[in-house]
């Protein structure tokens, strides 16, 4: 099979999609739990409820250790029965591997792996205290992932090459060091007292390395040769630029071979950063933000570098991710209330491919996420082609890491008018916190009661003619020049039918527009209008 029929990453317009069999495709995905993709005893019933969810694709993990116990013994049947289920059900998959790292740890490496520590060497506190995690400079160890993700991709190329059922792969999990900025093992030791070799430095001196990263260079002196320390600094943020670039090229010599096998899209993911947390309290040197250029200079082969978001403020850090070339896809996102409203925003606001709410197969907001679902998915043709011409804007609440709300409308422009969206406060019970996820630290990831859990979506179809989708939200209108005035000519409530198709309803002209002053998208339901505006004076 040719690449160019491949699933694939390509730049559409103003964006970059994921192309399957030659057109775009909006990943309207959910991950699951880390521990449900083990039995393929649950695929069938589990795959059912997440179609009847409105999902078209799921992201699951690939476990090490399952598909090979055996040094050098592979057994690909748990990976194989999860790509026969998701076919049953029309499904889609993206591949989770669970390789040297998850959430940081070493857990899913096979047993061989995590017992000989002097053949895959552990990464080590400044006490010498050994950690579980291997380390990014244990030569043994990346030869192991290198032949093992290798043997993943040629056996996914065999089973799958002609069904295409796999889309993308993630290569590691949520890599990063803890709970110290670098590693201090014997091979980590020399590494870092050894120069810094030209393949950061060059384009460490172009200025291609991002503002946080060059401006840690220069605070060192701008230094163009010397030691780890003595370019960048000895304190955490400076032994921090050494881990991103010892796990990114490790990462990067994994996912090259693998796409040596099945070019299929690669991207990693990260957990992101608690308010005041120095190197060393998260999990430090990973694909975050301030590091996405010097991740991207080290893993050329990696198509996107992607956040995971389980904090409050999602706006904030889905925002981060849209820099430079970097696509955005959100792997793995809280299944809060809030979860459909970040959802329609990412993608609406910015371009994204695709979200994947976690735990997806177990959240108690099923109802919300699936009512979202149904609606782009009769939809997401439309919006495909409106993120190619930038014909769309979502307004969704900045919601704090605190969960504080600013008590203020949210605009947006397009085509010459401004939309501003005020939000329903939910006065919905969030019930217990954290059960779905009770040991990832994240804080409170659950909306309170009162916080605003609609968006709005708002799609140019015309010159004048909008879909207006959203839920929570009363939508007004001005002209962004400020001369006149803009009202509604008519406004159809309908929906879209799984092929795309518009089937109006009711015309709502009169209150339920307040007389042509507003869109009226209230309620606890998803739904689209059919808007006519124009202007006046």
């Amino acid at each position: 099979m040719s690449d160019d029929r491949l699933p694939q990453l390509r730049k559409v317009g103003r964006v970059t999609q994921l192309m399957v069999e030659g057109r775009p495709f909006l990943v309207l995905g959910g991950e699951l739990g880390n521990s449900s993709a083990s039995d393929p005893a649950e695929f069938g019933a589990m795959y059912a409820k997440l179609r009847r969810m409105h999902l078209n694709t799921i992201l699951l993990p690939v476990y090490w250790d399952r598909i090979e116990p055996e040094e050098g013994s592979y057994d690909f049947s748990l990976v194989q029965a999860a790509i026969e289920a998701a076919r049953e059900q029309d499904l889609r998959i993206v591949l989770l591997w669970f390789g040297t790292w998850k959430n940081s740890m070493s857990c899913y490496a096979p047993g061989w792996v995590k017992r000989d520590t002097a053949r895959f060497e552990r990464v080590r506190v400044r006490s010498g205290e050994a950690q579980e995690i291997v380390s990014p400079l244990s030569a043994a160890a990346l030869q192991a992932d290198i032949r093992a993700f290798s043997e993943l991709m040629r056996w996914l190329k065999d089973f799958d090459g002609a069904w295409q059922t796999v889309l993308m792969v993630q290569v590691e999990n949520e890599i990063g060091m803890i709970p110290e900025p670098r590693d201090h093992s014997e091979s980590a030791e020399a590494a870092y007292a050894a120069a810094v070799p030209p393949a950061l430095l060059s384009p460490l001196v172009r200025r291609e390395l991002g503002p946080e990263v060059t401006a840690l260079w220069r605070q060192a002196g701008g230094q163009t040769e010397g030691t780890w320390g003595e370019v960048f600094g000895a304190d955490a943020r400076g032994e921090e630029i050494f881990t991103a670039w010892q796990f990114a090229v490790y990462t990067e010599a994994v996912a090259a071979a693998g796409k040596r096998e099945y070019a299929l899209p690669l991207f990693v993911n990260a957990a992101l950063i608690r308010p005041g947390y120095e190197p060393g309290r998260y999990p430090s040197g990973g694909p975050l933000p301030h590091l996405i250029e010097l991740w991207r200079a080290a893993a050329p082969s990696l198509d996107m570098l992607c956040p995971d978001i389980y904090f409050p403020n999602f706006g904030e850090w889905a925002g981060r991710y849209v820099r430079g070339e970097n696509p955005l896809f959100i792997p793995e996102m809280a299944p809060s209330a809030r979860a459909a409203g970040n959802a329609v925003y990412a993608i609406g606001q910015l371009g994204a491919l695709g979200v994947a709410p976690f735990a997806i197969e177990t959240t108690d907001k099923e109802p919300l996420i699936a009512d979202c679902y149904r609606l782009l998915e009769g939809i997401s043709a439309l919006i495909l082609e409106c993120q190619q011409k930038g014909t769309v804007i979502a307004l969704s609440p900045q919601v704090g890491f605190d969960w504080n709300v600013p008590d203020r409308p949210e605009r947006g422009e397009l085509a010459g008018i401004v939309f501003e969206a005020t939000f329903e406060r939910s006065g919905m019970d969030a019930g217990p916190q954290n059960t779905v996820l009770p040991t990832l630290g994240v804080g409170r990831w659950e909306a309170p009661a009162g916080t605003p859990c609609g968006a709005a979506m708002v799609l140019q179809t015309a010159p004048e003619e909008f879909i207006l989708l959203g839920m929570g939200a009363v939508v007004t209108f001005s002209p962004a020049d400020g001369q006149g005035r803009i009202g509604i000519e008519q406004a159809q409530q309908g929906r879209f039918d799984p092929e795309g198709r518009w089937h109006g309803g009711r015309w709502l002209n009169g209150d339920e527009t307040h007389q042509g002053r507003h869109i009226d998208l209230r309620g606890d339901h998803w739904q689209a209008q059919r808007v006519r505006l124009y202007r006046y004076s």
